[in-house]
């Protein structure tokens, strides 16, 4: 027994008790600054995987290493047998939760967020999209043709973690919008390149469990529709979706998009109900307190919390409340052990010169740093002259060329594109993680300096 009742670990206010590792209450958060805070952890723990990744790849444990990524394992029920490699399991089961909160971030900016109204969704909507195309045709000026051509959806992928954790660092020197810009920005880059993913990288189509995949997720829109708000159903039906997606040849990862967009996002009370509600609640609550009970004894203090529980669960949309309940698991256990996996390049420093100067590389290097700055940078410019975008709030255009920089950070999204493009082919995709490493670097670096620099302008001049 670790405490006994009314005997807390740590007591430091009257009627407050708090054992070792435990803080309730103490600060109140909005969703909006607990999603920066909770990204600029995650950016600051997938550096150090990616760091450790090339270790583990340059260092003495290479081969054991490699050995445990390719080994496989699989699941068996009496004839039934799924078996892939550890890297395969990562990539196309894990990876399908980081896509789950993707579509669930996406369909609540849609909804409630910055893409909800037109006029301040169309200048991240436009920088989104010159944000996409220019790397893209950047790329295809050094890769025209051959299997090296394959990876030109690469550079148009954002690492919304380790961009809003670069400009989090920040968070004084730059205006709210600004963070709410690059949210905004990334998210529709995430959609983006989760159609390329869908559409470009899918090479055979098995029509059987594809047509199954549809009625499972015309299934779970039906879940929906008929006010199922408990999470369970949608889960299992989701597990099955992703296998058909996995048979069919669309990559198996789209069935956490499609399990986001059929969430629930209406919640059952509104603010005044459940306002209401709660009212009732604590003063039965008071009622059928006894000084000196501990609530463990006393049943209808029990049952008035578990039915405030239940409230609780109702005034939040389901889809609020599982982006809530998935960005920490997702955040800080499956984004760094893709990057545990994913990020371990080999470096050969005696043909790194050779590797600068490969089209694969510089296709990459340069569409995510150059193609990211101009494509950005350039539609913002445009739309502004034309009348049909407004800077956000407190924003100066300086800042925008430097988040246009920051979203040359490409790496989770980037490495999971290059994977799919250049599967098989050990050489190219050696070329383009590097490049995306290189990439992502020189960008993060040059985004942070040039907004230091433009936000110190400002302050000067205020």
């Amino acid at each position: 027994m670790i405490e006994q009742d009314n005997k807390p670990a740590d007591s430091t206010e009257k009627g407050i008790f708090h054992a070792p590792w435990e803080k309730s209450f103490d600060k109140i958060l909005s969703p909006f600054e607990e999603f920066i805070h909770r990204q600029t952890t995650s950016g600051l723990l997938l550096m150090g995987c990616a760091v450790i990744a090339l270790l583990l790849a340059n260092g003495p444990l290479a081969s054991a290493y490699a050995h445990l990524v390719h080994t496989l394992i699989s699941l068996n029920i009496g004839n039934w047998k799924l078996e892939m490699s550890l890297h395969h399991w990562i990539n196309d089961g894990l990876m399908a939760l980081f896509f789950f909160v993707v579509g669930l971030e996406l369909k609540r900016e849609m909804l409630v967020g910055e893409l909800a109204k037109l006029r301040n969704a169309a200048l991240p909507i436009g920088a989104a999209i010159g944000g996409m195309v220019v790397p893209a045709l950047i790329y295809f000026i050094f890769n025209p043709d051959g299997d090296a051509a394959r990876g030109w959806g690469i550079p148009m992928a954002t690492d919304i973690a380790f961009a809003i954790g670069a400009l989090a660092l920040l968070a004084s020197r730059v205006p709210k919008a600004l963070i709410t810009f690059l949210v905004a920005l990334a998210i529709v880059d995430d959609l983006g390149a989760v159609m390329v993913i869908a559409v470009f990288y899918t090479d055979t189509i098995a029509l059987v469990p594809l047509a199954a995949a549809g009625g499972l997720f015309a299934l779970l829109l039906a879940f929906n529709m008929f006010g199922i708000r408990k999470t369970m159903p949608y889960f299992i039906v989701a597990v099955f979706l992703w296998y058909a997606l996995l048979l069919s040849g669309v990559h198996a990862t789209m069935a956490g998009i499609l399990g986001a967009l059929s969430v629930p996002a209406i919640p059952k009370y509104n603010p005044e109900r459940f306002s209401e509600h709660v009212r009732d609640l604590m003063q039965r609550f008071d009622a059928g307190h006894q000084p000196g009970k501990s609530i463990m004894n006393n049943e209808k203090l029990r049952a008035v919390v578990q039915t405030l529980e239940n409230g609780v669960h109702s005034v939040e949309a389901p889809l609020q409340r599982l982006e809530h309940v998935w960005h920490i698991p997702v955040a800080y256990l499956v984004i760094p052990v893709f990057a545990l996996v994913n990020a371990a390049i080999p470096m050969d420093f005696s043909s790194l010169g050779q590797s600068f100067t490969h089209p694969v590389m510089l296709g990459v290097t340069l569409g995510l740093v150059l193609g990211k700055f101009i494509g950005i940078t350039g539609v913002c410019w445009l739309m502004l002259k034309l009348g049909i975008a407004e800077l956000p709030k407190e924003t100066r255009f300086t800042q925008i060329a430097g988040v246009s920089l920051l979203a040359g950070i490409g790496f989770t999204m980037s490495i999971f594109v290059a994977q799919l493009g250049f599967e098989g082919n050990e050489d190219l995709l050696l070329m383009a993680k590097t490049g995306i490493l290189a990439a992502s670097l020189l960008a993060g670096v040059a985004g942070f300096i040039w907004l230091y620099l433009a936000s110190k302008s400002v302050a000067a001049k205020q």
